[in-house]
């Protein structure tokens, strides 16, 4: 049925796929990312040799943390070259492995001064393979709904899955954003920690076991809070990647008597989802299997390096330990080092316990209501961690804001955008000010960079709480497009 001043409803839902399709294969061609990513990578190699030693981003505290500065691991790797624990004193609290790997190349060159060259160029390197593993999950992501979709008869209305190629947005993302470019330069190790756990989503996005559990081990080992990604591992490798919700699948498996499908390949299709939504225990098993290889093996070699100064139990009190309790106050992006030098003695503990509990409390609620977006889920629990963190940087920013990207086509319905990205904006400009206010001129206080830190938080709430709402809306417009496709002939052309 027409309108009066306009086209119909089929006319308009047929040219939005007509410039839906075109969108698509406009950008689904690689060229322009290949070509903005050797920019990014040029870009990178021309602060890393240009940039002016006085700026000096390494000793930023938005940049680098006790957990992730290079400088503390190489001091690490100095005692323990010269025979002592590399955990003496209070300077490095990372793990062993990740220092016998970067420790070589931080040792002084024949001039005196630290070779930083070489740990610049794999940093460099693990930001492009990172932006690969995103790529990859975010086709893997789309390949899969795509399926879905189609065998949902949903592609015919206005929704189309696959307008933007969201793998090469998110990389893109990636690449330069300017947090992983000065994460980056300033030789934050934060970038390791996150091809750990962009390798965990890869390998259950695309069902590789041993890939999903060695990423998740090692970025537990590295960093503790990628722990709770175990939830979003179990349920993408046991379900699946991304697919629409269980209650729109049995809607289209029992349409209503007049509008039933009498095509029997279709309804086998949608028996295969069905299926594909009962949780795999064999992979999930599976999965636990690899986890404990990897992680007796990683404690093996730790134990190996660290057999001569106190053992496991000394790492896991110099690393976990040092992580939770939160001993290191030195002003960061995070709220905690603030929180705690305020608070009473007395109720430290409580507090700790309270914030750390807090992050997994999230988990349940997010793992019952987004059971059918494991991936999407993943990103939420990266988010949450990087603002509850002890040691926050820029690196885990840069993170989550990639594999938001991942839903470019989902979360259409996304609000605040232009107020987030201004307060993203503002917040970067104006901690590097508070902090010299503070520390080196002396005309400020604690107050002004803790109050950068607050609005930093609260800009992260704003952009989880909405990317959620976003994303229940449009699983509310894959059903509300569903019981279109479902009604009889008569009261969906009255419609």
């Amino acid at each position: 049925m027409k309108e009066e001043n306009g086209p119909s409803i089929s006319e308009r839902e047929r040219d939005a796929g007509t410039s839906g399709a075109g969108v698509g294969a406009g950008a689904g061609g690689g060229g322009w990312f290949w070509r903005w990513t050797m920019s990014a990578v040029a870009f990178r190699l021309i602060l890393i040799y240009s940039f002016p030693q006085n700026l000096d981003l390494s000793s930023r505290p938005e940049v680098s943390t006790p957990v992730t500065s290079l400088r503390r691991l190489s001091e690490g790797y100095w005692l323990k070259q010269k025979s002592m624990s590399p955990y003496s004193g209070s300077m490095y609290h990372g793990s062993p492995l990740l220092m016998l790997l970067l420790g070589p190349l931080t040792v002084k060159s024949t001039q005196g001064q630290p070779d930083h060259m070489l740990c610049s160029l794999l940093f460099v390197a693990t930001d492009v393979i990172n932006a690969m593993l995103i790529r990859a999950t975010g086709q893997s992501l789309q390949m899969a709904f795509g399926r879905h979709v189609k065998a949902l008869d949903l592609a015919k209305l206005s929704y189309h899955p696959g307008a933007l190629p969201s793998g090469d947005i998110a990389a893109a993302v990636y690449l330069w954003n300017p947090f992983s470019i000065i994460a980056c330069v300033g030789l934050s190790t934060s970038s390791i920690e996150n091809l750990a756990v962009l390798l965990s989503i890869y390998g259950a996005c695309t069902g590789v076991i041993p890939v999903a559990a060695f990423g998740w081990v090692m970025a537990t080992h590295m960093s503790l809070y990628p722990a709770i990604l175990i939830v979003p591992v179990i349920l993408l490798l046991g379900n699946g990647p991304d697919s629409p919700p269980k209650k729109l699948l049995l809607q289209r498996k029992h349409p209503d008597s007049d509008s039933r499908d009498s095509c029997s390949g279709k309804q086998e299709t949608l028996r295969d989802n069905l299926e594909s939504q009962n949780f795999s225990w064999s992979r999930g098993v599976c999965f636990f299997l690899w986890a404990s290889f990897w992680g007796f093996y990683v404690m093996f070699l730790s134990g190996l390096i660290m057999r001569e100064h106190g053992g496991l139990l000394e790492m896991f009190k110099r690393t976990y330990g040092f992580i939770l309790t939160v001993k290191d106050l030195t002003p960061n992006i995070g709220v905690l080092w603030y929180f705690f030098a305020e608070v009473f003695e007395f109720f430290r503990s409580f507090f700790l316990i309270v914030f750390h509990a807090n992050i997994l409390l999230m988990t349940i609620p997010l793992s019952i209501r987004l059971k059918h977006r494991p991936c999407f889920m993943a990103f939420v629990c990266v988010a949450i961690s990087s603002m509850f963190k002890s040691y926050p940087s820029v690196g885990d920013s840069a993170l989550y804001l990639s594999l938001l990207a991942l839903f470019v086509n989902e979360l259409t319905d996304f609000k605040f955008a232009f107020f987030l990205f201004c307060g993203y904006v503002g917040v970067s400009l104006l901690s590097p000010v508070m902090h010299n206010l503070w520390i080196w001129r002396g005309t400020g206080n604690a107050n002004f960079y803790y109050a950068t830190a607050m609005a930093y938080a609260c800009f992260q709430i704003i952009l989880v709480v909405e990317s959620v709402g976003a994303m229940l809306n449009h699983d509310r417009l894959l059903v509300k497009l569903s019981a279109m496709t479902t009604k009889p002939t008569g009261e969906k052309s009255s419609t």
